[in-house]
């Protein structure tokens, strides 16, 4: 892909023109500001894992940055790091990752989030292999034809990183500092200020060292032009940023009309031809606040609160004939929310549901759907409500507890269809399983980690969990599983 061009032209919309506010003017202005940058990342970047290459394979470099790339989306850095020295130990080339199994890579990925973005991994992997003769693209543009998951950020970090195209970025980071640099007041969300700041991306990525000048701006955004309590005196590119030019104008503004001076303002007098509503300047009816400074800027539009569900989960306590602790399983389903991750037997549930009816719910659906009947059950609790946070979804999981011995739990014809397991404690740790259903888990030893409080009432009275444990024959005394 040829350099980018010198010259910017923002692109207008149904709302107006954008104005050359928000340009750079001059060649030289780019230059000081790719300069002042790159050396600025060359003595404060992150160690990284994946920043280190100490090899020629640009195949095996390609698959490092795609792994790096796709693990960092929507999690925070100090998050991957262990995941990721973690996946490159087990599948340390896009060879052996496409021999893979999808339980395996929904194990590895447990804990990570957003579990669809490791299911994509392994289909890219096998695409590679099968289809590509074993060669990862090396272009932005095939990258994003050929890969499954591979968006155009992704295809541009990858090829920028590991190919030197000269293309730039645009993530969450990328958004604040280009907004901030060129004060786009507008919803970054809304797909014609997207566009703009992807165009104001390419212009500035330095066509030499594409890839470094990318991570720069990501790391600046990461450490320095932060959403909260920004670094500004700090920051290698206050000089051409024009959200800091603000605030200082507007300090000196405020000291000027204390001493009773008259401020000048000719040197700031708009364009004519701009005076036109600008699509990418902020908006009269949500204007500049002194009190947040360069936080001004990124302006988005506010989030819809998440939908609220509820869901009854029944954990299934078996006492094997070897006097083992197991619990029922399920896989869900390959496609839609934590694809293919392992969970407790759980059924969606209306927020007004009584606990009798979502007792009866659970058990149709285990005899109903799984082919699973407790014939004899030793002890029942509730062991309360557990609350995770999706993206979109506020999920609260009521918790049943009910403990059987092996002999009193009938599995049906129905059972050998069905993708469910019986684990131990230790098995849960290695499998597949969300974060949501750990919580859901914790209850066992009567802590989790953010037990919905207004059902204390509920268990007041109830015996402690410890005796439900137990029978009245020692010789089928259940134990509580250890801590994992």
């Amino acid at each position: 892909m040829a350099a980018p061009t010198s010259k910017l032209k923002l692109k207008d919309n149904n709302n107006g023109k954008a104005c050359q506010f928000h340009l750079f003017d001059e060649d030289q202005e780019r230059e000081t500001l790719r300069s002042s940058l790159l050396d600025w990342y060359g003595e404060n970047k992150r160690d990284l894992p994946w920043r280190k290459c100490n090899h020629s394979d640009q195949n095996k470099r390609l698959y490092e940055v795609w792994v790096s790339e796709i693990m960092c989306q929507q999690t925070q850095v100090g998050n991957v790091i262990d995941y990721y020295k973690k996946w490159m130990k087990r599948w340390p080339t896009v060879e052996r990752l496409a021999k893979a199994s999808v339980d395996q890579v929904i194990e590895a990925w447990a804990g990570l989030g957003y579990y669809s973005r490791g299911r994509r991994l392994l289909e890219g992997s096998q695409v590679v292999m099968n289809d590509l003769d074993g060669k990862i693209p090396t272009t932005s543009a095939d990258l994003m034809k050929r890969l499954p998951g591979v968006g155009r950020y992704t295809a541009c970090a990858i090829a920028s990183i590991s190919c030197k195209e000269p293309v730039g970025v645009v993530d969450g980071n990328v958004i604040r500092v280009l907004s901030r640099i060129r004060a786009i007041g507008a919803d970054t969300a809304h797909p014609t200020t997207m566009e703009s700041i992807w165009d104001l991306s390419n212009c500035l990525v330095d066509p030499v060292n594409p890839g470094d000048f990318n991570q720069a701006m990501m790391e600046l955004g990461a450490t320095v032009c932060t959403p909260k309590n920004p670094s500004c005196s700090t920051c290698p590119v206050k000089e051409s940023c024009l959200a800091f030019k603000r605030v200082v104008d507007e300090k000196q503004s405020s000291i000027d009309r204390l001493k009773g001076r008259k401020t000048d303002n000719n040197e700031n007098i708009t364009d004519v031809e701009d005076l036109v509503a600008c699509p990418l300047c902020l908006s009269s009816d949500d204007p500049w606040d002194n009190s947040l400074g360069v936080m001004n800027f990124p302006r988005r539009a506010k989030k819809k609160p998440p939908r609220e569900q509820k869901n009854g989960v029944c954990l299934i306590q078996k006492m094997t004939n070897d006097s083992q602790i197991k619990y029922l399983m399920v896989q869900r389903p390959e496609k839609g929310l934590l694809a293919s991750m392992w969970e407790f037997p759980s059924v969606d549930i209306d927020p007004e549901t009584t606990e009798r009816d979502r007792r009866r719910i659970l058990e149709d659906y285990l005899d109903g759907k799984l082919g699973v009947k407790v014939v004899k059950v030793n002890q029942r609790n509730f062991l309360g409500e557990v609350v995770h946070i999706f993206t979109h979804i506020r999920q609260t999981y009521e918790i049943d507890l009910v403990v059987a011995l092996e002999d009193d739990i009938e599995e049906t014809e129905k059972s050998i269809d069905q993708q469910m397991r019986w684990v131990t404690s230790k098995e849960i740790d290695t499998m597949g399983v969300s974060t949501a259903m750990k919580k859901v888990f914790a209850c066992i030893d009567g802590n989790p980690s953010n037990k919905n409080k207004k059902r204390k009432h509920e268990e007041k009275n109830q015996p402690k969990l410890s005796k439900f444990f137990q029978t009245k024959s020692a010789t089928t005394r259940m134990v509580r599983p250890s801590p994992s």
